[in-house]
């Protein structure tokens, strides 16, 4: 009995597998990656700031649209790195030549970089996943483990160019072969795809990709709510018209009572009751609440401007603030307000919510909202503002 013979590259004869569909695919989830890299590499630096670093407070929804291009970004390369793994698939099935050579050894690189690139890729893509979930299923901090992962694929990424530079240069257009379609042969497909050219190949995979942006931006793009089954959360929904990602239950805040006091530590330390915080002037701000699992959405805020508290305390200019909460513990009890965001005019201690009381779950009695901020640093039941020099 004639045992059958291991696939080789060449068993793979369909130009679906070609170069040029790798450099148009490859093309296509390099511009995710990147984009996706950049808006995460933002969002990071929100949170944890380096010292050489000052982030603008400016423009107010910045950081709304990176974070939600961040969040589709990362859903549509999905589709892309799928498409893009079953079109180099036969590489694998290559043979490499003993004793080894040059050309060996850069195969060996290639696939290395490539083990590298998938791993750490499909990893980051299943946790930035689930994070937009809120479920943690894992030992590990997620924040770190992100960040550390995003830094792993792009090292990769560009091992993997500097490998395949000469054949990504030399399938980067379209030459006159490309544009003549060319029929798979019939055995060399399943069924199901027999007769799919390039063209419908890039079509199909464009067309899951826009699926994909178009079932889930919905969460901060409020016109397209209706169709975003993909979106853990959806515009307009939760107290007061707006979405709630972490409860008082959840922190452990529950309603104060008439004794409840506001103090800003300063210069000069001032305490406040309710009465005494509204009593005072008040402005309004229309910002949105931006969260780092991708929805977001607009409100109008009604309170005391920070930069009024602090010129009340007798703080001088250029301070920092630290805001703190009742909530019981939790990475993001308290916060830190930069200057360039305790200076600004929409930065408020907010009292009120699309012209109510805030609802507990957002914050009552008074929070922190500023414009081009991440929703985990728009500090809920504010009871204290410090001031830092």
């Amino acid at each position: 009995m004639k045992l059958p013979q291991a696939p080789t590259e060449e068993s793979f004869p369909s130009p679906l597998h070609h170069p040029r569909v790798a450099t148009v695919l490859g093309r296509w989830l390099g511009v995710a990656i990147t984009i996706c890299f950049l808006t995460g590499l933002f969002s990071h630096f929100q949170q944890a700031t380096p010292g050489w670093l000052v982030i603008p407070s400016r423009p107010a929804s910045l950081y709304r649209v990176t974070q939600g291009l961040h969040v589709l970004s990362g859903l549509v390369s999905v589709p892309l790195l799928l498409a893009k793994l079953w079109t180099v698939y036969p590489k694998l099935f290559a043979k490499l030549a003993w004793p080894p050579s040059r050309k060996a050894l850069t195969t060996i690189l290639e696939r290395a970089s490539i083990l590298v690139l998938v791993s750490a890729l499909a990893l980051e893509l299943f946790i930035g996943f689930l994070n937009t979930l809120q479920w943690y299923p894992w030992p590990f901090p997620f924040k770190e483990t992100h960040y550390a992962l995003a830094w792993t694929i792009i090292g990769a990424l560009l091992v993997h160019l500097a490998v395949k530079l000469p054949l990504i240069t030399a399938h980067w257009r379209r030459t006159p072969a490309d544009r003549t379609p060319v029929p798979p042969p019939a055995d060399s497909l399943p069924p199901a795809i027999t007769g799919l050219t390039r063209r419908g190949l890039f079509r199909t995979v464009a067309g899951a990709g826009a699926l994909v942006g178009i079932t889930s931006i919905g969460q901060s793009v409020p016109a397209l709510g209706p169709v975003a089954v993909l979106a853990p959360r959806k515009p307009n929904i939760g107290p007061q018209g707006l979405p709630v990602n972490r409860t008082a239950k959840d922190a452990g805040v529950v309603a104060v009572g008439d004794d409840w006091r506001f103090t800003v530590i300063g210069p000069s330390r001032l305490s406040y009751s309710l009465d005494e915080l509204r009593a005072l002037p008040q402005s309004w701000s229309q910002l949105p609440i931006a969260c780092v699992e991708g929805w977001s959405q607009a409100a109008r805020w009604e309170g005391i401007r920070v930069r009024d508290l602090l010129r009340l305390c007798g703080a001088p200019e250029g301070s920092r603030v630290r805001v703190v909460s009742m909530e019981k513990g939790g990475f993001y009890a308290t916060s830190e307000l930069p200057s360039q965001y305790a200076e600004d005019p929409l930065t408020l201690l907010a009292l009120r919510l699309n012209g109510t009381t805030l609802d507990l779950d957002h914050g009552y009695p008074a929070r922190v909202i500023a414009p081009n901020r991440p929703g985990v640093l728009q500090t809920k039941w504010v009871h204290r503002l410090e001031v830092l020099t």
